[in-house]
């Protein structure tokens, strides 16, 4: 029988989340320790350790580890990783931590001890460096960067042991799936090769047609909803998890599609943070991650295709994931019905380019979305949220949304 794709770096799953009686004890040893905040990007990174996501990392990356991802994209010990993951501090609370002492990481908004730590480095980076490396801009207007520019000056590296999901598992019950639990899933059905659809949105026409295209040339799809913070103006993952969970019971053969959730929060960088979606898809048990235009892009940062290109840079070895690229997507009048560029003859007149932001946008405004956009059960669901909202974001189109 077929088997799943290794995950990252060969060897077996390496989740870190303590459980039973080593959870209790290493909790009562962290009110002991000094604590540190942790961003919510830097929690959600401590679920992914603890899931086993981010394997076979350990912790937080050294500096060397820092240097070697942001100049070529690996580690200190050759592993390719494409985005630092790393945890920082103020000043003050770095110097009154020694190397070698553990610490107690604390959830900043929540305030639940999260997981201890072994401080094994502490160290100071260039953040515009690390902006331009990964985000390929130092524009504070652009989230990512804001978020690291924002971010403590001194890092702290070393292996932690994981305390809690979150509260990930509770809010969202049986959508949050661990990397061992998807597999398990994908091996009862019999599948080998398996595609990721990455979504931070409800699915419109377009993705619907993506992850059907993916389901001619695989066993299955994952639809991979992303679970922590968005930018203002994105729709919360509760909505898009009924609206994507109406659109698969409505639209999709029974048996062809798993959806599930993730913890992180976005980073929006463009090309590197599809090859770190790949990159922990191959821990989910996924053998293709579906990328099509200007995937995990904000605005106008990256060309519409520069997450195709950047597979093609990165060494042969570096993933088993490999990507599965698709060209622009639209509804064509004349052809009837969705289409991509690679199959679709006709002039841009003829087309209706279709976009999460384009969606959300006609949404929040109150305007008619037409049928060739979405899907009418998945329209209802997204106009009751949009009526209930108190406070409206201006949602502004630019770049590739606005074509």
């Amino acid at each position: 029988m077929a088997k799943l794709v290794n995950p990252h770096g060969g060897g077996a799953l390496k989740p870190l989340l303590l459980e039973g009686e080593a959870r209790k004890q290493e909790l009562a040893r962290a009110k002991t320790l000094k604590q540190v905040s942790t961003s919510s990007r830097e929690t959600g990174d401590l679920i992914m350790l603890g899931i086993g996501g981010f394997t076979p990392l350990d912790g937080f990356m050294t500096r060397a580890d820092w240097e070697g991802v942001c100049d070529g994209m690996k580690m200190a010990n050759g592993l390719f990783w494409p985005i630092p993951i790393t945890l920082s501090t103020d000043k003050a609370t770095a110097d009154a931590i020694k190397t070698g002492e553990d610490i107690a990481l604390v959830d900043k908004e929540s305030g639940e001890v999260m997981a201890t730590m072994k401080v094994t480095e502490k160290y100071t980076i260039d953040k515009a460096h690390e902006c331009m490396m990964v985000y390929k801009t130092t524009d504070l207007e652009h989230p990512g960067v804001k978020m690291v520019m924002e971010q403590g000056d001194v890092n702290l590296a070393g292996p932690v042991k994981i305390l809690s999901q979150g509260g990930f598992p509770e809010k969202y019950k049986d959508q949050f799936l661990t990397p061992a639990q998807t597999r398990a899933i994908f091996e009862s059905k019999g599948w080998s090769t398996v595609a990721a659809f990455q979504t931070r949105n409800p699915m419109h026409r377009s993705h619907e047609y993506l992850a059907k295209v993916a389901i001619e040339v695989c066993d299955g799809v994952l639809i991979h909803s992303l679970l922590g913070k968005l930018k203002p103006g994105d729709i919360p993952a509760e909505v898009r998890s009924k609206a994507i969970g109406t659109l698969i019971d409505k639209y999709f053969v029974k048996n062809t599609v798993i959806q599930a959730g993730y913890p992180l929060d976005m980073r929006y960088a463009g090309p590197r943070e599809a090859l770190l979606h790949a990159l922990f898809r191959q821990n989910y048990g996924c053998s293709h991650l579906i990328v099509g235009r200007d995937h995990a892009g904000v605005g106008s940062y990256y060309g519409p295709f520069d997450a195709h290109k950047i597979f093609d840079e990165i060494p042969k070895d570096a993933l088993e994931t490999k990507a599965l690229k698709i060209d622009w997507t639209f509804w064509c009048y004349k052809c009837g019905g969705m289409a991509s560029a690679r199959t679709c003859p006709h002039d841009e007149k003829d087309r209706l380019l279709l976009s999460g932001t384009k969606l959300r946008k006609m949404l929040s405004e109150g305007g008619e979305v037409p049928a060739e956009f979405s899907r009418a059960e998945v329209l209802e669901i997204l106009r009751a949220y949009y009526a209930g909202l108190t406070e409206k974001v201006e949602i502004k189109l630019s770049g590739h949304s606005a074509r």
